[in-house]
């Protein structure tokens, strides 16, 4: 039987790993990242914010210029990182992009009380895409309103993603340690099958949300949400996961390009499960890409 989470016994999470992919991870270089190179599997550095973000809005617009009346496209885009949001709206503006075929989809959302949160709470994703993005877009160039709700009616260019502490995209979570899956997590090929669901969060989630989102008061925070899933994931021609260094550490970020890279799929660390995508993307901000060395501060 596996080892125990360090961090929450009656769950799966990366530290039940076997110790020596972490040990590899953790040494991993900038130069060693970027020979993780594959086909299928790219990692990429950006020097500054600057080029970071404006890279990560670029994907919104390269997206949608490919959008037909016959073959309307779209991007399914996160909620952390979210400061490439503003940037996507001044380019659609200033390009005088009109939007009528393209397509938006936001990843997922907060479930509370039975139902996901509403637009009106402060927490709610949607109302981030709205404020941050959509509609800072010119009137006349924004997207009909159902073109943010057609998933499986246009095609996806590109998901785009960010990595939480659990090593997740969207709210695709480690599940808890029970039942038939208390001595091992589902198998690779079992959570591919995952549709967009209402997901239990791993306890490293609340608090993580906690601290990007939630002024650091866990209580704010539900512990459950609605998350695109694998099946959808598939759908994606490409796969684009952006690391800021503040969503997750430096340490994640080398585990899950890491085990993408060597083919090492585990649904304890559900990221890992994207080396069987065709066509996935690393994007790495350098300056926060820092060492796994113990240092005491």
């Amino acid at each position: 039987m596996r080892k125990l989470s360090k961090v929450a016994p009656k769950w799966w999470d990366y530290t039940t790993l076997d110790e020596k992919i972490q040990k590899d991870a953790a040494k991993l270089t900038i130069k060693d990242m970027l020979q993780l190179k594959r086909k299928g599997f790219s990692v990429k550095f950006y020097d500054s914010r600057e080029e970071f973000f404006s890279a990560e809005a670029l994907e919104y617009i390269t997206s949608w210029k490919q959008a037909t009346p016959s073959k309307p496209a779209g991007i399914c885009g996160p909620i952390g990182p979210t400061e490439q949001l503003p940037i996507v709206a001044r380019m659609v503006n200033a390009m005088g992009l009109k939007l009528k075929n393209a397509h938006f989809w936001g990843m997922d959302e907060w479930y509370l009380d039975g139902k996901e949160l509403p637009i009106s709470h402060p927490l709610s994703f949607a109302r981030a895409d709205m404020e941050l993005m959509i509609n800072r877009i010119d009137k006349k160039l924004r997207m009909p309103k159902e073109n943010i709700e057609s998933y499986n009616k246009a095609r996806c260019v590109v998901m785009q993603g960010g990595q939480g502490e659990t090593k997740h995209w969207a709210f695709n979570d480690p599940v808890k340690r029970e039942g038939r899956f208390t001595e091992e997590p589902p198998s690779p090929a079992e959570f591919r099958k995952l549709t967009t669901r209402v997901v239990e969060l791993h306890p490293m989630t609340l608090m993580q949300n906690a601290r990007t989102s939630g002024g650091g008061i866990v209580s704010n925070i539900p512990s459950k949400a609605v998350s695109v899933g694998a099946a959808e994931t598939w759908k994606a021609e490409k796969v684009s996961i952006w690391h800021p260094g503040w969503h997750d550490n430096s340490f994640g970020t080398r585990l899950t390009a890491l085990m993408i890279s060597k083919k090492i799929p585990d649904s304890s660390v559900p990221m890992s499960l994207l080396a069987d995508h065709p066509n996935v993307e690393f994007h790495i901000l350098t300056p926060n890409f820092l060492s796994c060395a113990v240092e005491m501060h």
